[in-house]
């Protein structure tokens, strides 16, 4: 984060919080919910997340979301659990609000240690479901390991809006 706001022109970070209007502060943390972001249209370059998709109920609004909050061409660089070769496992779903088991709960483990639960399991077709929301995405490797990982990041460029409105 250090690395980031002294290489930025302007860094803006938030975190969900459950009992927090998105847009609202919890301290000195500004809440956002990737489905429903705050911000305008066309305000930021790039937005990157790290681990927090599988996380969120409607993955699709949050890509259109987060294309939406994109100037043209700007780009969305993230990092998610991926199966590569396999399509995306949808754990659970969800009809009339309702959320229905289809597989036993699985949690992630947040930065604070508190469990977290995972919709999705996502597979290499996380790229399509990318296209639906407006973005051509491809998958980078990283070089050396980071921490003893090398996990794919995937990188996608916004390349129309015209499917937020559906």
């Amino acid at each position: 984060m250090r690395w980031l706001r002294s290489a930025a022109g302007s860094l803006t970070t938030s975190e969900y919080y459950a009992e927090t209007a998105p847009g609202q502060f919890k301290g000195e943390v500004q809440c956002q919910d990737v489905q429903r972001l705050t911000y305008a249209d066309g305000s930021f370059d790039v937005c990157t997340s790290t681990e927090v998709f599988e996380h969120v109920e409607d993955d699709i609004a949050g890509f259109r979301e987060t294309c939406r909050v994109l100037k043209p061409n700007g780009l969305l660089v993230f990092t998610v659990p991926l199966r590569m070769g396999f399509p995306t496992i949808e754990r659970t779903g969800i009809a009339n609000d309702m959320r229905t088991m289809r597989l036993p709960a699985e949690y992630h483990a947040d930065r604070h240690g508190t469990p977290v639960f995972c919709y999705r399991n996502y597979g290499d077709d996380i790229l399509a479901r990318l296209e639906r929301a407006g973005f051509d995405a491809e998958f980078q490797t990283p070089g050396p390991a980071l921490f003893g990982f090398r996990r794919p990041v995937v990188v996608a460029r916004k390349i129309r809006g015209d499917l937020l409105k559906r």
